[in-house]
């Protein structure tokens, strides 16, 4: 399955240059790393004394986590739960994300829902002949399709239905920046901006501002919030121009009522399943939901 592309981006150029002068030692303290977590360009940028060793506990973190979440790796939990229906014994991590992902589901009225990995993988197959899937290969992928399939408890998560399977990428980037933020409040830290492929910015930066970042071509300044933005065709389907990359769960079909979307939240996870979801809902329905988190849209 192909990952989504991030939209939300850090400033860069002169905006940049406020947040610490990397190159030009605006502060000793402040140390970045850069890799990738779940498809998706990753980055954190810490200033503390104790940085190099807090950002080593910080990957260590990101890691362990996607051996959890990860779609491509045979011993991650998913892959597992998607190969044999069921998982003994899941992590506290998985349970809780697959709560939270239950939450984002019943909130969106069900446009964010992860079992659409059954639909992802027909549209796979049939990208992969240069085809689109048919009438009859949607219809079996749908029937294969729906929360109400996922039996989530402590002891076991199963499903439902033969050929259920789970895609994280659509809340996991996100829950994985809130996890790396916990563990490193937990240190003392209280200035960093992490973006896992959705952000959390922690207090300041070294020149005691938000941390910037451009949201739908406007600059802002986020402190204590995280960010996550979603665009139905910022990745497309295979070579299809014409496919963009978030399916609806309800009809099976590429779908998106804007352009792109933003939410602003204080849980990266909630913003980055809420981008997702409300994508494919109208603005009185995301009106409805959106409660106090902050949602930009653009058509």
């Amino acid at each position: 399955m192909a990952t989504r592309r991030r939209i939300l981006k850090i400033l860069a150029g002169g905006a940049l240059a406020s947040v610490a002068g990397f190159a030009a030692g605006a502060s000793p303290t402040l140390a970045r790393w850069q890799g990738v977590v779940l498809g998706a360009e990753a980055d954190i940028r810490l200033d503390h004394p104790d940085a190099a060793r807090l950002l080593e506990r910080a990957v260590q973190e990101i890691y362990r986590l996607e051996r959890l979440f990860s779609l491509y790796r045979p011993d991650s939990e998913l892959v597992r739960l998607n190969r044999d229906g069921r998982l003994g014994a899941p992590s506290f991590e998985m349970l809780e994300l697959l709560s939270l992902s239950g939450a984002v589901h019943f909130r969106t009225q069900g446009a964010f829902d992860p079992t659409v990995q059954s639909l992802w993988a027909t549209y796979a197959r049939a990208a992969s002949a240069g085809q689109r899937p048919d009438a009859a290969m949607l219809k079996a992928a749908l029937a294969r399709t729906g929360w109400q399939y996922v039996r989530v408890a402590t002891a076991e998560i199963s499903f439902a239905r033969p050929g259920v399977m789970l895609t994280l990428n659509g809340i996991a980037q996100g829950y994985i920046a809130d996890k790396v933020s916990a563990l490193l409040r937990g240190e003392g830290v209280e200035n960093v901006l992490i973006n896992t492929g959705e952000i959390m910015a922690m207090g300041q930066t070294p020149a005691g501002e938000g941390w910037p970042v451009r949201l739908q071509g406007q600059a802002r300044a986020l402190s204590n919030f995280a960010v996550a933005t979603s665009a139905p065709r910022g990745s497309l389907i295979g070579a299809d121009s014409s496919l963009g990359h978030i399916l609806d769960p309800r009809t099976g079909l590429p779908g998106g009522v804007w352009r792109e979307v933003s939410v602003i939240s204080k849980s990266a996870a909630i913003a980055d399943g809420l981008s997702t979801g409300f994508c494919l809902m109208d603005e009185s329905r995301i009106a409805a939901a959106k409660g106090a988190d902050e949602v930009l849209l653009r058509a």
